[in-house]
């Protein structure tokens, strides 16, 4: 069963450095905090059942949802966003009231709801669900049409939230430890959601697919599939075992995807590699094509990049790197590890998944082409930073922050310079997909765990590169042979050592905001910090 790591989000406030407070609304908090009616029960078991009638583009159903009662109160929240509809919710056949804020639908109920018990409602719901404008980024319902003219139909709500499709507890710190999903689809059709395929029922016109997820699963990872598909698979010799691998896609892509699809398995062993075990080998990997780019919904990976190389047939970088690989199959695998197995408790500390996963397009380079080609390729994603606004955001709104890719695969990458040694790092990176197993955590949770296995203190460090804007400058000169150097723009205590380049040798320094002086052994021409720290330089 899944532990919550812990009930009380922090807020980091601190050195001065305080983030531009945004017009938030109420709704905001009610989906971003961590409500009264929400603390009071931990989820355990979800079975969604609904049916899906692409014509129409409407859905109907019901999501039974199973918790343990932490205090014993009588008002629970549940998310369903309009259009549609609750028609009811019942507890144990009775039939409940419900008030409603917009998003926020708040059950009064009749159970006592004893300390330590387990109760079920059922929520019954139904309409026209939000078509997505430009899936995954304003997600919701893609009602498209493959070549054929058939309906080709997928979700996606990372962000928006889930109870944009379904209703439930819609809130990234409580997740459920094992969920039941059933898609009554046209009998024409293939469905393919989470986890493993129990059974399909037949009905006359129609089908139901039963999938069983027996792992941890966050609500925005949970999706549903629906074309044309026709599948192929492979059993994969991983870490723990046989894992199987299966692909489902479009009729008329078979061949495509089984030429352009060889980039799972080599996914697989290099992020075992560097990750340790994929995390749910109990419901196996799904790689599953949908009609938008992609999305790392968990066992059940989507993907829409053309069969083609980097990001849609782009290199992110501008190295030639990223054309190596097929950024979806690489990037919405890699979150397997980090959004789906270590999971960010509050959106505010979404670049736990979206810094590492980024992170680990790098490393899977690392694998198969070498330190100098993943390095190249993450300092060339340097060009897509912003530094708007920093990489945390505003705690308990539902609200990312700023740069949660590139800046923060670079700040991850400037940190593994400063171990010198990769096998460490590697131990550091397995140890957190180890201690951290399907479990929520905290930004803070994993910034003391990077601190405690480096062994280097690194609370400046991460309130520099993660709450602030401010990127390091350090600014040096030479005279005869004495070598002085400085930060600026940095956050108190920010002490990061800096490898210099000395015509053909290499140095440490250990700058702070003074300046300091050593002198060198020998007189030097050219003289420049190493690339692969994520600073800016200025020799004066």
């Amino acid at each position: 069963m899944k532990k919550l790591t812990c009930l009380v989000l922090v807020s980091f406030i601190f050195l001065g450095y305080v983030q531009a407070q945004e017009p938030f609304t109420e709704q905001d908090t009610l989906r971003g905090s961590i409500t009264p009616e929400r603390a009071w029960w931990d989820l355990s078991f979800y079975h969604l059942d609904i049916k899906v009638d692409p014509d129409k583009k409407y859905i109907s159903g019901s999501n039974t949802i199973r918790y343990t009662v932490l205090e014993e109160k009588q008002v629970l929240q549940v998310d369903l966003q309009p259009p549609l509809k609750i028609e009811k919710i019942t507890q144990d056949g009775q039939e409940l009231t419900f008030t409603s804020n917009i998003n926020a639908h708040f059950v009064a109920l009749q159970k006592p709801q004893k300390k330590g018990t387990v109760n079920e409602i059922k929520v019954s719901y139904s309409g026209h669900p939000k078509e997505a404008i430009n899936a995954p980024w304003d997600g919701g319902f893609s009602w498209k049409k493959d070549m054929n003219g058939n309906h080709f139909v997928a979700t996606s709500c990372q962000g928006l939230g889930a109870s944009v499709w379904w209703p439930n507890k819609d809130h990234m710190y409580d997740e459920v430890d094992s969920m039941a999903i059933s898609v009554e689809v046209p009998k024409n059709l293939m469905e393919v959601s989470n986890g493993r395929l129990l059974k399909v029922e037949e009905h006359k016109n129609t089908k139901t697919y039963h999938w069983y997820v027996t792992s941890p699963i966050n609500n925005y990872g949970v999706n549903v599939n629906i074309g044309d598909y026709v599948h192929f698979g492979e059993t994969y010799a991983g870490e723990k075992g046989p894992l199987t691998m299966d692909y489902y896609v479009l009729r008329d892509n078979l061949e495509k995807a089984k030429k352009q699809f060889t980039d799972a398995p080599k996914m697989m062993k290099a992020f075992e590699h560097w990750f340790g075990p994929y995390p749910f080998y109990e419901d196996g990997f799904k790689l599953v094509e949908v009609p938008y780019l992609g999305m790392e919904h968990q066992s059940s990976v989507t993907y829409g990049n053309g069969y083609e190389n980097g990001y849609l047939g782009r290199d992110l970088s501008g190295t030639g790197w990223g054309l190596k690989f097929d950024f979806i199959i690489i990037h919405e695998s890699g979150h397997e590890w980090f959004a789906n197995n270590i999971t960010n408790r509050d959106t505010a500390d979404m670049w736990i998944h979206e810094s590492f996963t980024a992170y680990s397009e790098n490393l899977f380079l690392d694998y198969y082409y070498g330190k100098e080609a993943s390095s190249a390729y993450v300092i060339g994603t340097r060009n897509n930073i912003e530094n708007k606004k920093p990489i945390i955001g505003p705690y308990n709104v539902n609200k990312t922050g700023g740069d949660i890719y590139y800046k923060g695969a670079n700040v991850l990458h400037t940190l593994r310079q400063l171990l010198e040694d990769d096998n460490k790092w590697r131990e550091i990176l397995r140890g957190l997909n180890s201690q951290f197993y399907h479990q929520t955590v905290t930004s803070q949770q994993v910034e003391d765990y990077l601190s405690q296995h480096t062994g280097i203190d690194l609370t400046a460090y991460f309130n520099q590169y993660l709450r602030t804007t401010k990127i390091p400058m350090l600014e040096y000169k030479l005279e005869a042979k004495e070598l002085s150097f400085r930060y600026t723009n940095i956050v108190e205590d920010f002490d990061m050592p800096v490898l210099m380049h000395l015509d053909e040798e290499k140095l440490w320094i250990f700058p702070t905001g003074e300046w300091k002086t050593i002198p060198l052994q020998n007189s030097v021409i050219k003289i420049k910090p190493d690339d692969n720290l994520y600073i800016y330089s200025s020799k004066i």
